[in-house]
């Protein structure tokens, strides 16, 4: 178990006082972000089915919960990880039109996740995607999304001090943006988790963009999964990457927090390109892959940002687990009601 436990932790809030925040906190984003992002909200499923391509990857290691059903001749379904793939192909289902998107709850399982702080084996998110046009697949167009979110982020941090005036607002103004390339030259010696640590702390909130691309050293920043976000487009002064994550510095935990993973998503070349650089070109048979290939999907843009980790910034939380009911070990049980933390 990975745990931090800062100094005389107390929460602003109680139990009775934190389950009407969370739904304060969750109903004016995801309103707002609607509309500041042109969404509409749809149903989203809990599973798909194997061999499709639908499910995310990840990083390519962690396993999805998986079940037969009986129905079908006890052909395998899996449990989503994310939504990453399934989104585009239901905007062109559902025709989207370029501007406009959707937006759904996500609910996920990840048993092989390492628990900690911020880390559960329940995952929910927001996850949002919208179509494009080809001329806005580029860096500015990123950047101009990204600072919508961001936005979002502190009209929402406004709304809860004004209903919880002891909470006070602390994210900066502006977000920040950096290439990962460029944080690895800023911090040569410290490991990707470090630097965000360091870039998150030096500014408050950071985007850092082209993540799941080789940077100089030979390493990457951090693993993406080839079939969804364009890690390997050029952009400006050689760097590489048409996606990113949103971070911002978690005063309670002393450490960078990731909000968000989101980015412009492969085209045909692109992800002929990136299966290729991971060794994956067999996906060019499944389902998904063959669709995006034959041009059925619009091009798009789109990610998740996390609804138990933003509720647990924007109330102060030292634990997610104070945010959603989750399985823990009994130690962390333990360990968590002894430096005042109390998991629901």
């Amino acid at each position: 178990m990975k745990l931090y436990f800062p100094e005389n932790y107390k929460s602003h809030l109680d139990l009775k006082q934190t389950e009407k925040a969370i739904k304060l906190v969750k109903d004016f984003f995801q309103r707002d972000l609607s509309s500041e992002l042109k969404l509409s909200r749809v149903t989203a499923p809990l599973f798909v089915m194997k061999g499709t391509g639908i499910n995310d990857d990840l990083n390519g290691i962690e396993r999805p919960v998986v079940f037969p059903v009986k129905e079908l001749d006890d052909q395998v379904a899996e449990v989503v990880h994310s939504l990453a793939k399934w989104k585009r192909m239901t905007l062109a289902d559902q025709e989207f039109a370029p501007g406009y998107g959707l937006y759904t709850d996500m609910n996920a399982i990840r048993p092989d996740e390492e628990l900690s702080n911020i880390h559960s084996l329940y995952v929910d998110q927001w996850d949002w995607e919208r179509v494009i046009t080809d001329d806005e697949r580029k860096l500015e167009f990123l950047k101009k999304i990204v600072r919508k979110i961001y936005s979002v982020l502190l009209r929402t941090e406004f709304y809860v001090y004004e209903h919880y005036p002891q909470i006070t607002p602390i994210l900066p103004e502006e977000i920040t943006f950096i290439h990962a390339e460029e944080l690895e030259a800023k911090y040569p010696d410290l490991s990707s988790k470090e630097r965000e640590n360091a870039i998150a702390k030096e500014f408050g909130a950071v985007f850092i963009i082209g993540i799941g691309g080789e940077m100089p050293s030979g390493e990457i920043h951090d693993g993406r999964a080839p079939d969804y976000d364009d890690w390997t487009t050029e952009t400006v002064n050689g760097y590489k990457g048409l996606n990113g994550d949103i971070l911002i510095w978690n005063p309670v935990l002393q450490s960078s927090l990731e909000i968000s993973s989101m980015g412009i998503r492969v085209d045909k070349e692109t992800l002929l390109h990136q299966l290729k650089l991971t060794n994956t070109e067999d996906r060019k048979e499944l389902l998904w892959h063959s669709r995006l290939l034959n041009n059925e999907f619009p091009l798009c843009i789109g990610g998740g940002i996390g609804q138990s980790r933003l509720c647990m910034y924007f109330l102060r939380k030292a634990h997610i687990g104070e945010i959603q009911s989750s399985i823990w070990p009994d130690e962390m049980y333990k360990q968590c009601r002894e430096h005042n933390i109390h998991l629901v």
